[in-house]
């Protein structure tokens, strides 16, 4: 396989928006490996589901041979990219960069540094920058640039006629951006950068300082910024963007997500958002489009996204608490306890199930009914199932699955786990 069969890999997946010299970039691949750089901006404690593209072609260059490095923007992180908004970012403290920066890390280390080879090299922009002058600064890389290319790049120019306007702290990020990349190309033998299209002015920037300062050529890609099909921007939910740490984004809503993808989609987030091969993919579409009412393909993306990020184990437990909340699969312990955190939840003690109403007692010691004439309004409405059986008397037994576990269901929607105390 040559090396820049990587290329052919990015456009067969729709992962090529602007590249610098192809014909020269395919030249230099086939001539041995090359070290490349994504930078990523600290502006929170974990990376999220848009910043997944960037971690998964660093990946595809890694399975091609090539030598990876992911830049965590320390000192990027604090002027802030003005590429993509429309407003001045909050700038952060040093304490909280510092640990959003630990937290960004540990991630990328997890997603990239597991693939066979070298794994990729971990850098933060602050350890370089940290001790550099402004004068110093000015000197060699801002008498490289000059304000009519700046004004020139489309981020700048789309702040520069919005009614916010642009600070000078965040039209220097260019060149700081640009500073980086001559520094990774000089003392890491980095000789190309990748990232968003967004990213495509900040990249050039770079490869044109090299030139100048250095007298030598360097290389360039980015991807399209990946959009859905209906409108509404990838990666949010309705509680907000899907994060890849499962603490802030637990893994069954991240698995939901990719479920319930767009038919429109799913093709392009197969081929963009996995490391499936492009036959694979092709063979995987084939079977969707005979019966596209089955979901397969969705399936299929929900379950490798989901074990990329999470790893099987989650893959398992988000199934297991899908198949209990909506049917489809034996209602047991094991996956009553993988609905722990994603349904309400309350404790109480065997007593309340040896009573004369024990249904009642349940519903509301719950909170799943306000009173006791509300349980039993709804118990005679047929609006309740316990464990997914439809229970409409008062006075019916509640069997504890395992001895531990109650699923309470009100309604089509309400569901709520109880959990037996000894």
């Amino acid at each position: 396989m040559s090396g820049s069969a990587i290329i052919d890999d990015l456009k067969a997946r729709g992962l090529v928006h602007d590249t610098t010299d192809e014909a020269a970039l395919r030249t230099r691949l086939d001539e041995g490996p090359i070290t490349l750089y994504h930078g990523i901006d600290p502006s929170a404690s974990s990376l999220h589901l848009g910043n997944l593209i960037g971690i998964l072609v660093l990946r595809r260059f890694q399975d091609h041979g090539h030598l990876p490095i992911a830049l965590v923007g320390g000192s990027t992180g604090m002027v802030g990219d003005p590429g993509g908004r429309s407003e001045e970012r909050n700038l952060l403290d040093a304490a909280t960069l510092e640990g959003n920066v630990a937290g960004i890390r540990g991630q990328v280390e997890r997603l990239v540094g597991a693939s066979a080879g070298k794994g990729v090299q971990l850098v933060n922009n602050f350890d370089w920058t940290k001790d550099v002058g402004i004068l110093d600064f000015l000197r060699d890389v801002g008498k490289h640039a000059t304000v009519n290319q700046m004004v020139a790049k489309e981020s700048v120019r789309t702040r520069m006629n919005s009614e916010q306007g642009i600070s000078f702290t965040e039209f220097s990020y260019m060149l700081l951006q640009a500073f980086d990349f001559w520094w990774l190309h000089t003392h890491m033998a980095c000789d190309m950068q990748i990232g968003g299209s967004d990213q495509w002015g900040n990249i050039t920037a770079g490869i044109d300082l090299i030139r100048r300062r250095e007298a030598k050529g360097a290389y360039g890609l980015s991807w399209p910024l990946i959009t859905k099909a209906d409108g509404t921007k990838f990666g949010k939910s309705a509680s907000g963007a899907l994060w890849l740490d499962p603490e802030q984004t637990m893994p069954y809503e991240f698995h939901q997500y990719f479920l319930r993808s767009d038919d429109r989609d799913v093709e392009r987030f197969l081929l963009q958002l996995t490391l499936l091969p492009v036959e694979q993919i092709a063979e995987i579409m084939a079977d969707h489009r005979g019966e596209p009412e089955a979901r397969r393909a969705q399936q299929v993306l929900a379950d490798v996204v989901t074990g990329f990020v999470h790893g099987d184990a989650a893959v398992r437990q988000s199934k297991l608490a899908a198949a209990a909340l909506f049917g489809g699969g034996v209602l047991d312990a094991e996956s009553l306890e993988a609905l722990r955190g994603i349904v309400p939840e309350s404790e109480i003690t065997t007593d309340l199930l040896t009573g004369v109403e024990p249904v009642v007692e349940v519903l509301v010691a719950s909170g799943v009914a306000s009173s006791r004439s509300d349980a039993r309004r709804t118990l005679q409405q047929g609006g309740i199932r316990i464990n997914g059986e439809k229970v409409e008397a008062a006075d019916a037994t509640v069997s504890p699955v395992d001895g531990r576990y109650v699923l309470l269901q009100k309604g089509k929607k309400q569901r709520h786990l109880v959990v037996i105390s000894a």
